[in-house]
Protein backbone atom coordinates (compact mmCIF):
# COMPACT_ATOMS: atom_id res chain seq x y z
CA UNK A 1 0.00 0.00 0.00
CA UNK A 2 1.39 3.16 -0.59
CA UNK A 3 0.85 6.16 1.51
CA UNK A 4 -1.47 8.23 -0.10
CA UNK A 5 -3.83 5.15 -0.72
CA UNK A 6 -4.97 4.92 2.69
CA UNK A 7 -8.02 6.00 4.72
CA UNK A 8 -5.84 7.91 7.04
CA UNK A 9 -4.14 10.38 4.97
CA UNK A 10 -7.69 10.22 2.19
CA UNK A 11 -9.27 11.59 4.96
CA UNK A 12 -6.32 14.10 6.28
CA UNK A 13 -5.95 15.56 2.78
CA UNK A 14 -10.22 16.23 3.09
CA UNK A 15 -9.91 19.11 6.20
CA UNK A 16 -9.67 22.29 3.99
CA UNK A 17 -13.22 20.72 2.61
CA UNK A 18 -13.89 20.14 5.71
CA UNK A 19 -13.28 23.34 7.71
CA UNK A 20 -14.88 25.52 4.95
CA UNK A 21 -18.33 23.26 4.74
CA UNK A 22 -18.21 23.41 8.54
CA UNK A 23 -17.79 27.33 8.99
CA UNK A 24 -20.55 27.92 6.22
CA UNK A 25 -23.19 25.75 7.45
CA UNK A 26 -23.14 26.52 10.75
CA UNK A 27 -22.76 30.21 10.58
CA UNK A 28 -26.67 31.13 11.79
CA UNK A 29 -26.30 28.65 14.96
CA UNK A 30 -23.16 29.69 15.96
CA UNK A 31 -24.20 33.26 15.95
CA UNK A 32 -27.32 32.91 17.58
CA UNK A 33 -24.87 30.19 20.47
CA UNK A 34 -22.82 33.42 20.60
CA UNK A 35 -25.61 35.75 20.97
CA UNK A 36 -26.99 34.12 23.63
CA UNK A 37 -23.66 33.62 25.68
CA UNK A 38 -22.88 37.17 25.69
CA UNK A 39 -26.37 38.11 27.05
CA UNK A 40 -26.24 35.51 29.86
CA UNK A 41 -22.19 34.37 30.10
CA UNK A 42 -21.77 31.44 31.61
CA UNK A 43 -19.97 31.19 35.30
CA UNK A 44 -16.95 28.56 33.97
CA UNK A 45 -16.96 26.26 31.03
CA UNK A 46 -16.83 22.28 31.45
CA UNK A 47 -15.68 20.47 28.52
CA UNK A 48 -16.22 16.39 28.29
CA UNK A 49 -14.64 14.32 25.89
CA UNK A 50 -12.41 11.00 25.66
CA UNK A 51 -9.21 10.50 23.30
CA UNK A 52 -8.92 13.21 20.29
CA UNK A 53 -11.80 14.76 21.68
CA UNK A 54 -10.68 15.46 24.57
CA UNK A 55 -6.86 16.59 23.13
CA UNK A 56 -9.69 18.90 21.16
CA UNK A 57 -10.98 19.86 24.69
CA UNK A 58 -7.54 20.83 25.73
CA UNK A 59 -6.93 23.31 22.61
CA UNK A 60 -10.59 24.84 23.62
CA UNK A 61 -8.88 25.35 27.11
CA UNK A 62 -6.45 27.83 25.66
CA UNK A 63 -8.39 29.25 23.37
CA UNK A 64 -11.49 30.08 25.88
CA UNK A 65 -9.33 31.59 28.93
CA UNK A 66 -6.87 33.38 26.32
CA UNK A 67 -9.78 34.92 24.53
CA UNK A 68 -12.76 35.18 26.81
CA UNK A 69 -11.29 35.10 30.07
CA UNK A 70 -13.66 32.09 31.26
CA UNK A 71 -12.00 29.46 33.09
CA UNK A 72 -12.57 25.89 30.98
CA UNK A 73 -12.21 22.72 33.07
CA UNK A 74 -12.35 19.21 31.71
CA UNK A 75 -14.68 16.82 33.48
CA UNK A 76 -13.65 13.56 34.79
CA UNK A 77 -16.45 11.35 33.04
CA UNK A 78 -16.24 8.47 35.10
CA UNK A 79 -16.75 11.02 38.17
CA UNK A 80 -20.45 10.94 37.08
CA UNK A 81 -20.60 7.86 34.75
CA UNK A 82 -19.11 5.36 37.53
CA UNK A 83 -19.26 7.32 40.85
CA UNK A 84 -22.77 9.03 40.07
CA UNK A 85 -21.76 11.94 41.94
CA UNK A 86 -23.63 15.36 41.71
CA UNK A 87 -22.28 18.11 40.35
CA UNK A 88 -22.74 21.96 40.66
CA UNK A 89 -22.97 23.04 37.62
CA UNK A 90 -25.43 25.97 37.68
CA UNK A 91 -24.66 28.50 35.24
CA UNK A 92 -22.28 26.30 33.50
CA UNK A 93 -21.82 25.78 29.49
CA UNK A 94 -21.01 22.05 29.20
CA UNK A 95 -19.23 21.01 26.03
CA UNK A 96 -19.06 17.35 25.19
CA UNK A 97 -17.11 16.71 22.35
CA UNK A 98 -17.56 13.46 20.15
CA UNK A 99 -17.21 11.86 16.36
CA UNK A 100 -19.85 9.80 17.05
CA UNK A 101 -21.95 10.61 19.51
CA UNK A 102 -22.37 7.33 21.19
CA UNK A 103 -20.23 6.72 23.69
CA UNK A 104 -22.31 6.11 26.79
CA UNK A 105 -20.04 7.75 29.69
CA UNK A 106 -20.19 11.39 27.78
CA UNK A 107 -24.44 10.37 27.50
CA UNK A 108 -24.45 9.87 30.95
CA UNK A 109 -22.38 13.43 31.91
CA UNK A 110 -24.31 15.43 29.50
CA UNK A 111 -27.56 14.23 30.76
CA UNK A 112 -26.15 14.96 34.72
CA UNK A 113 -24.93 17.97 33.81
CA UNK A 114 -28.09 19.56 31.98
CA UNK A 115 -30.09 17.96 36.02
CA UNK A 116 -27.21 19.84 37.39
CA UNK A 117 -28.09 23.04 35.66
CA UNK A 118 -25.62 23.46 33.03
CA UNK A 119 -26.53 24.31 29.56
CA UNK A 120 -25.47 21.78 26.95
CA UNK A 121 -23.72 22.18 23.85
CA UNK A 122 -22.57 18.89 21.55
CA UNK A 123 -19.94 19.44 19.24
CA UNK A 124 -20.69 16.09 17.65
CA UNK A 125 -19.73 15.20 13.61
CA UNK A 126 -22.71 12.38 13.64
CA UNK A 127 -26.16 14.74 13.72
CA UNK A 128 -28.29 12.28 14.42
CA UNK A 129 -26.65 10.33 17.44
CA UNK A 130 -27.73 10.25 21.02
CA UNK A 131 -25.66 12.64 22.19
CA UNK A 132 -26.88 15.32 19.73
CA UNK A 133 -30.24 14.59 20.77
CA UNK A 134 -29.74 15.46 24.74
CA UNK A 135 -27.84 19.19 23.86
CA UNK A 136 -29.64 22.00 23.89
CA UNK A 137 -27.45 23.34 21.02
CA UNK A 138 -25.56 21.30 18.59
CA UNK A 139 -22.68 22.04 16.56
CA UNK A 140 -21.81 19.92 13.71
CA UNK A 141 -18.37 19.24 12.89
CA UNK A 142 -19.68 18.34 9.41
CA UNK A 143 -16.05 16.54 8.66
CA UNK A 144 -18.34 13.27 6.85
CA UNK A 145 -17.95 9.77 7.29
CA UNK A 146 -14.23 9.24 8.68
CA UNK A 147 -13.61 4.96 8.22
CA UNK A 148 -10.35 4.93 9.81
CA UNK A 149 -9.87 4.23 13.05
CA UNK A 150 -7.65 7.04 13.74
CA UNK A 151 -9.76 10.41 13.95
CA UNK A 152 -8.13 13.07 11.60
CA UNK A 153 -10.24 15.47 9.86
CA UNK A 154 -12.69 15.04 12.53
CA UNK A 155 -10.34 16.25 15.79
CA UNK A 156 -9.46 18.98 13.13
CA UNK A 157 -13.23 20.16 12.52
CA UNK A 158 -13.66 20.04 16.36
CA UNK A 159 -10.62 22.29 17.27
CA UNK A 160 -12.08 25.15 14.26
CA UNK A 161 -15.67 25.02 15.67
CA UNK A 162 -13.99 25.95 18.68
CA UNK A 163 -12.30 28.94 16.97
CA UNK A 164 -15.48 29.82 15.17
CA UNK A 165 -17.28 29.54 18.35
CA UNK A 166 -15.06 31.68 20.08
CA UNK A 167 -14.59 34.22 17.07
CA UNK A 168 -18.44 34.60 16.80
CA UNK A 169 -18.82 35.17 20.75
CA UNK A 170 -16.22 37.62 21.14
CA UNK A 171 -17.76 39.66 18.06
CA UNK A 172 -13.85 40.06 16.77
CA UNK A 173 -13.75 40.57 13.37
CA UNK A 174 -10.11 40.50 12.97
CA UNK A 175 -9.89 36.58 13.79
CA UNK A 176 -13.82 36.31 11.45
CA UNK A 177 -11.83 37.50 8.92
CA UNK A 178 -8.48 34.97 9.53
CA UNK A 179 -11.17 31.99 9.50
CA UNK A 180 -12.05 32.62 5.83
CA UNK A 181 -8.37 32.09 5.38
CA UNK A 182 -8.08 28.82 7.02
CA UNK A 183 -9.63 26.57 4.80
CA UNK A 184 -6.74 28.17 2.13
CA UNK A 185 -3.98 27.84 4.30
CA UNK A 186 -5.03 24.33 5.57
CA UNK A 187 -4.49 22.92 1.31
CA UNK A 188 -1.20 25.19 0.97
CA UNK A 189 -0.11 22.98 3.90
CA UNK A 190 -0.97 20.03 3.01
CA UNK A 191 2.31 19.84 0.40
CA UNK A 192 4.48 20.65 3.31
CA UNK A 193 7.43 17.88 3.47
CA UNK A 194 7.59 16.26 6.99
CA UNK A 195 9.63 13.03 5.24
CA UNK A 196 12.54 14.16 7.76
CA UNK A 197 10.19 13.36 10.79
CA UNK A 198 8.70 10.17 8.87
CA UNK A 199 11.77 8.68 7.62
CA UNK A 200 13.72 9.66 10.98
CA UNK A 201 11.58 7.87 13.34
CA UNK A 202 11.59 4.64 11.54
CA UNK A 203 13.32 2.74 13.74
CA UNK A 204 12.20 4.60 17.25
CA UNK A 205 11.11 3.19 20.35
CA UNK A 206 10.31 6.09 22.53
CA UNK A 207 9.63 9.43 22.35
CA UNK A 208 8.41 12.39 23.60
CA UNK A 209 6.00 15.16 21.97
CA UNK A 210 6.66 18.57 23.28
CA UNK A 211 4.21 21.49 23.07
CA UNK A 212 2.68 24.73 25.26
CA UNK A 213 -0.61 26.48 25.56
CA UNK A 214 -2.42 26.47 21.69
CA UNK A 215 -0.22 23.67 21.19
CA UNK A 216 -0.28 21.45 23.71
CA UNK A 217 -3.84 19.46 22.85
CA UNK A 218 -2.09 18.49 19.49
CA UNK A 219 1.20 17.19 21.31
CA UNK A 220 -1.22 15.00 23.19
CA UNK A 221 -2.88 14.31 19.82
CA UNK A 222 0.12 13.32 18.17
CA UNK A 223 1.74 11.42 21.14
CA UNK A 224 -1.42 9.29 20.56
CA UNK A 225 -1.25 8.82 17.48
CA UNK A 226 2.30 7.59 17.37
CA UNK A 227 1.23 5.00 19.82
CA UNK A 228 -2.68 3.66 17.86
CA UNK A 229 -0.98 4.02 14.34
CA UNK A 230 2.87 3.37 14.51
CA UNK A 231 3.08 0.90 17.29
CA UNK A 232 5.84 3.85 18.69
CA UNK A 233 5.26 4.77 22.49
CA UNK A 234 5.12 8.65 22.46
CA UNK A 235 4.52 10.78 25.46
CA UNK A 236 3.42 14.59 25.52
CA UNK A 237 4.19 16.83 27.53
CA UNK A 238 3.88 20.88 28.22
CA UNK A 239 7.14 22.52 26.97
CA UNK A 240 6.84 24.09 31.02
CA UNK A 241 6.42 20.83 33.01
CA UNK A 242 9.00 18.84 30.44
CA UNK A 243 12.10 20.01 32.58
CA UNK A 244 10.20 18.90 36.10
CA UNK A 245 11.23 15.22 35.49
CA UNK A 246 11.28 14.16 32.62
CA UNK A 247 13.61 15.22 30.80
CA UNK A 248 15.81 13.04 32.88
CA UNK A 249 15.20 10.38 30.33
CA UNK A 250 16.64 12.42 27.04
CA UNK A 251 20.09 11.83 25.84
CA UNK A 252 22.17 10.83 22.99
CA UNK A 253 19.78 9.95 19.75
CA UNK A 254 16.06 10.30 22.33
CA UNK A 255 13.73 11.56 19.56
CA UNK A 256 11.87 14.87 20.32
CA UNK A 257 8.74 16.45 18.62
CA UNK A 258 8.30 20.14 19.03
CA UNK A 259 5.31 21.72 18.05
CA UNK A 260 5.22 25.78 18.48
CA UNK A 261 3.31 28.75 17.50
CA UNK A 262 4.40 32.44 17.21
CA UNK A 263 3.31 33.81 20.29
CA UNK A 264 4.22 34.39 23.84
CA UNK A 265 5.10 30.36 24.19
CA UNK A 266 7.19 30.35 21.14
CA UNK A 267 10.83 31.05 22.74
CA UNK A 268 10.21 28.92 26.13
CA UNK A 269 9.71 26.41 23.70
CA UNK A 270 12.55 26.94 21.05
CA UNK A 271 15.22 26.76 24.39
CA UNK A 272 13.45 23.02 25.56
CA UNK A 273 14.67 22.22 22.21
CA UNK A 274 17.59 23.84 22.31
CA UNK A 275 18.57 22.53 25.30
CA UNK A 276 17.36 19.06 24.23
CA UNK A 277 19.74 19.11 21.18
CA UNK A 278 22.96 19.91 23.62
CA UNK A 279 21.99 16.61 25.71
CA UNK A 280 22.39 14.88 22.23
CA UNK A 281 18.55 14.47 21.25
CA UNK A 282 17.11 13.71 17.78
CA UNK A 283 14.95 17.04 17.59
CA UNK A 284 12.32 18.15 15.10
CA UNK A 285 10.38 21.56 15.51
CA UNK A 286 7.46 22.25 14.08
CA UNK A 287 6.90 26.19 13.67
CA UNK A 288 5.98 28.51 10.99
CA UNK A 289 8.27 30.76 10.07
CA UNK A 290 11.39 28.72 11.10
CA UNK A 291 13.75 27.49 8.85
CA UNK A 292 17.00 25.09 8.92
CA UNK A 293 18.36 21.86 10.19
CA UNK A 294 15.18 19.72 12.33
CA UNK A 295 12.67 22.17 11.00
CA UNK A 296 9.84 20.95 9.97
CA UNK A 297 7.48 23.31 7.62
CA UNK A 298 4.26 24.94 8.76
CA UNK A 299 2.16 27.49 7.12
CA UNK A 300 3.11 31.01 8.42
CA UNK A 301 1.25 34.55 8.02
CA UNK A 302 -1.91 33.25 10.49
CA UNK A 303 -2.13 34.13 14.05
CA UNK A 304 -1.34 31.19 16.91
CA UNK A 305 -4.36 30.52 17.07
CA UNK A 306 -4.20 28.94 14.06
CA UNK A 307 -1.14 27.41 13.78
CA UNK A 308 -2.27 23.87 15.86
CA UNK A 309 -4.29 23.11 13.04
CA UNK A 310 -1.84 23.40 10.67
CA UNK A 311 0.70 21.89 12.48
CA UNK A 312 -1.61 18.63 13.10
CA UNK A 313 -2.42 18.35 9.14
CA UNK A 314 0.97 18.11 8.30
CA UNK A 315 1.34 15.66 11.05
CA UNK A 316 -1.10 13.18 10.05
CA UNK A 317 0.15 12.82 6.58
CA UNK A 318 3.86 12.05 7.98
CA UNK A 319 1.81 9.69 10.45
CA UNK A 320 0.32 7.86 7.54
CA UNK A 321 3.77 7.79 5.88
CA UNK A 322 5.59 5.98 9.33
CA UNK A 323 3.16 3.51 10.28
CA UNK A 324 3.41 1.61 6.88
CA UNK A 325 7.01 2.30 6.85
CA UNK A 326 6.98 0.51 10.51
CA UNK A 327 4.44 -2.15 8.83
CA UNK A 328 1.66 -1.20 10.23
CA UNK A 329 -1.46 -0.22 8.33
CA UNK A 330 -3.22 3.08 10.58
CA UNK A 331 -6.63 2.81 9.35
CA UNK A 332 -6.53 -0.61 11.72
CA UNK A 333 -4.16 -0.42 14.50
CA UNK A 334 -4.62 -3.51 16.65
CA UNK A 335 -7.04 -4.14 18.93
CA UNK A 336 -9.39 -0.76 18.39
CA UNK A 337 -12.40 -0.10 16.93
CA UNK A 338 -13.56 3.25 15.62
CA UNK A 339 -16.34 3.56 18.53
CA UNK A 340 -14.99 2.74 22.15
CA UNK A 341 -18.30 3.07 24.25
CA UNK A 342 -16.56 3.29 27.66
CA UNK A 343 -18.76 3.16 30.44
Amino acid sequence: MNANETLMYREARETAEVVARQFAANEAVVTALARSLRAQPPRFIVTCARGSSDHAAAYAKYVFETQLGIATASASPSVTSVYAAEQQWQGALFIAISQSGKSPDLLRNARAAKVAGARVVALVNVEDSPLAAIADTVIALHAGPERSVAATKSYIAALAAVLHLCARWRGDTELGAVLRQLPDALRAGWDADWSALSKGLLDARNLFVVGRGFGLGIALEAALKFKETCGLHAEAFSAAEVRHGPMALVGPQFPVLCFAQDDDTLESTLAVADEFRRRGAHVWVAAPGLQGSGILPVIAGLPALCTPLLIIQSFYRAASELALLRGFNPDVPPHLNKVTETV
